[in-house]
């Protein structure tokens, strides 16, 4: 890069600003990093132990319907999750993440009261009650599962692209835009040194003819 820049003043002035807004940048992007790092492993977290609670959900919801398989038979759990009058409904919106736009899931009517599930509750067990409290709570949980398996990829995708920016900033522009800096200020000072020695030899040639003249001036007098 330095032999592609041309060793004047204002291109050296340029030059230090660059550099200064370089710096800053690249200050700027790591404090964004390292914030971004800190924020994926807080959800991380929440998403491990979601994951936790997911599987126990999950494993108590198997249970709940096999119960009430065998109390009501599968025809009576069948008939009674057709008879549903009211499906969830999933509203999603966006949220604001240092900078990194990520999905925030609200969901409606997942979890019902017995009045609001359709089917007849004189008609069936508790045990299909405790099934459908299972069931959506299992589906609550997923839907967060999913705002948070969706926010970390965001994040690490995020985090990856700052990262090469850092990397460039660190290792590949500011190094050259310094070689550049200190190629234009080793030129000037080699410019200003052979213009004093050409102003040095310049003014000894003027003495030296001054000199000449003065000793020829003498002699004729």
């Amino acid at each position: 890069m330095a032999l592609n820049v041309k060793p004047t003043r204002s291109e050296l002035i340029a030059l230090k600003k660059r550099i200064k807004l370089s710096e800053r940048g690249y200050k700027l992007l790591k404090m964004k990093r390292d914030g971004l790092i800190l924020e994926f492993f807080k959800v991380l977290a929440e998403a491990k132990d979601l994951k936790n609670q997911l599987a126990e959900k999950y494993e108590r919801a198997q249970k709940m319907i096999a119960i009430a398989e065998t109390v009501d038979g599968s025809i009576g759990v069948k008939s009674a999750a057709f008879s549903a009058s009211e499906n969830p409904v999933i509203d999603l919106k966006s949220k604001n993440i240092m900078g990194v736009v990520v999905p925030k899931i609200e969901s409606q009517s997942v979890k019902k009261s017995l009045t609001n599930r359709g089917y007849g509750v004189l008609g069936t067990s508790a045990a299909i009650d405790e099934a459908a409290d299972a069931f959506e709570e299992l589906v609550e949980c997923i839907i967060l599962s999913a705002e948070l398996e969706t926010t970390m990829k965001r994040l690490l995708d995020e985090i990856e692209s700052t990262k090469r920016r850092v990397n460039a900033l660190e290792f590949k522009v500011i190094p050259e835009l310094i070689e550049a800096r200190n190629f234009i200020k080793m030129r000037l000072d080699e410019m200003e040194r052979e213009e004093l020695f050409r102003m040095k030899r310049t003014k000894g040639k003027s003495a030296a003819k001054a000199a000449k003249l003065a000793a020829a001036h003498a002699a004729e007098v």
